[in-house]
């Protein structure tokens, strides 16, 4: 039972980030591990509320306040059993979720919410420490075989629980190491690859078995795949960039999306090339967008040195706090969102919108004016607002305004499948698409969305899978897509 006085004695409270003179002249987490007391005592805030919207607020259906109360007592054994229960890689979730369900707590109400996010990574973090997180071991292999195709969240996250239920898994990726955006995408600042390692090292353990390298549709087909294994999984994400092709100078050298600047620092950090061929040293950055990625970005260029940065949003700037009268508790809150990387410096500007990238040989300038957004039938109606037009220095301009959807490429043609309006790919209710034994879960079923839906969508759709071989051993109960957070996409 939680302790029902405890957010009276205690307030919301995260630990420090490590000082911004010191974490930009590196690549480590920002965040330092918290102490066990800080932790605790944030754990029970966590009220005794009798209906825990948290649990509408998280698509994993998290156990929030049985796993709350564990760490209040000081079991934290336990309360990493609870954790694990629904979710496969809380050590993720808790570093890069957007923390929807803290969003639905009931004590958000009228104070601030519980910090569950800060809980649950101080959980998984304590777990590997202490060696709670072991590979399970299955007695019976069913004899069954599946392939994954992609190695994100929502691919590991299935190939997981495929092989905990006895089935021979194969994880299928194009890259030259398994991960997917948790690697290439997802600057280290966030989140170290160590983290990464090893969980993929108790899936290894586990008997999933990794291919890198190897892109299907061009390297092995659909049906060499589907030859080899009874069921297909694409879980190959929404890694389609939106673009600006009609914006006047686009195709200037200079002008780059968002993930050509993300995935070379990553790739540098890691050691795997000397130098990023898109790095903001020296240089006057321009990022357009207000996102995650948009803020990665931002964080990129400080370490890499730039001289100045300045990030672009077309909204107008949110508020600090939740407007009850357009979004009322529970739903996700249009607020300001500052992010480490914000504190670290660089120049905010919204309702701006880009009229011009300027330059000869490369870009040089971008041409911005204020601008007006209003919704008419749910369309976006941008207006320019005259005698306010100016140009802005820029050696650099990265843009991080969104995805469109799956990649096209031959292993939809070969699958026989197409995207659908939103760049995503259809499935039945049984995850299964058109094309029989052909399964497919995350972005790309969902499109781009948070780390929580990957990792729920991949795990319902290894429970379908599990149903469509009719083999042996159990999975944990699948969770059900009508558990969407309210108002979160």
């Amino acid at each position: 039972m939680p302790d029902p006085s405890g957010f009276l004695r205690h307030g919301r409270k995260l630990p420090a980030r490590r000082p911004v003179p010191v974490r930009i002249m590196d690549w480590r987490e920002v965040y330092p591990s918290a102490s066990d007391e800080l932790i605790r005592e944030q754990a029970t805030r966590c009220m005794d509320c009798g209906i825990p919207f948290c649990h509408e607020g998280c698509p994993l259906g998290n156990r929030i306040p049985d796993w709350n109360d564990l760490v209040r007592t000081d079991s934290w054994q336990f309360a990493s059993e609870a954790l694990h229960a629904t979710n496969n890689f809380p050590e993720f979730t808790g570093r890069l979720c957007p923390a929807p369900c803290e969003a639905a707590c009931v004590l958000g109400i009228a104070d601030d919410p519980v910090t569950i996010k800060q809980v649950e990574v101080e959980i998984a973090n304590r777990a590997f420490d202490r060696g709670y997180v072991t590979p399970q071991q299955v007695p019976v292999p069913t004899g069954r075989s599946v392939a994954v195709v992609g190695s994100g969240p929502a691919g590991l996250a299935a190939a997981q629980q495929l092989a905990r239920a006895g089935h021979a898994v194969t994880v299928y990726e194009r890259d030259d190491r398994i991960g997917g955006l948790l690697r290439y995408g997802i600057p280290d600042f966030k989140l170290e690859k160590a983290h990464i390692d090893r969980r993929l090292s108790q899936l290894s353990a586990e008997g999933v078995r990794f291919v890198t390298g190897v892109n299907v549709g061009v390297d092995v087909t659909v049906d060499e795949l589907r030859d080899r294994h009874d069921a297909v999984l694409l879980a190959c994400g929404a890694l389609q960039g939106r673009d600006a092709p009609e914006t006047p100078g686009r195709a200037l050298p200079g002008v780059h999306l968002a993930m050509e600047h993300l995935v070379e620092s990553n790739r540098h950090v890691a050691g795997l090339i000397d130098a990023p061929s898109v790095s903001a040293a020296g240089k006057h950055v321009i990022i357009i967008g207000g996102g995650d990625t948009a803020a990665d970005c931002l964080g990129v260029a400080h370490r890499q040195g730039a001289a100045s940065v300045t990030q672009l949003d077309i909204y107008p700037e949110p508020p600090e706090s939740r407007d009850p009268t357009r979004d009322p508790w529970p739903t996700w809150p249009w607020v300001l969102r500052n992010y480490p990387a914000h504190e670290e410096g660089g120049e905010r500007l919204f309702a701006v919108a880009v009229r011009e990238f300027v330059g000869t040989d490369r870009v040089e300038a971008i041409r911005i004016s204020e601008v007006t957004v209003t919704k008419v039938d749910g369309r976006r109606i941008v207006a320019e607002v005259p005698g306010t037009t100016r140009d802005l220095p820029a050696d650099l301009v990265l843009l991080a305004i969104g995805f469109e959807g799956t990649e096209e490429g031959p292993l939809l043609e070969q699958a026989g499948l197409s995207r659908n309006g939103r760049g995503a790919i259809d499935c039945g209710p049984d995850w299964q698409t058109s094309t029989p034994g052909v399964f497919v879960a995350g972005d790309m079923h969902k499109g781009a969305s948070l780390i929580v839906w990957a990792i729920a969508e991949g795990r319902s759709a290894a429970a379908a899978i599990h149903a469509y071989l009719d083999g042996g051993g159990q999975l944990p109960a699948p969770v059900s897509p009508a558990s969407a957070p309210i108002g979160v996409s």
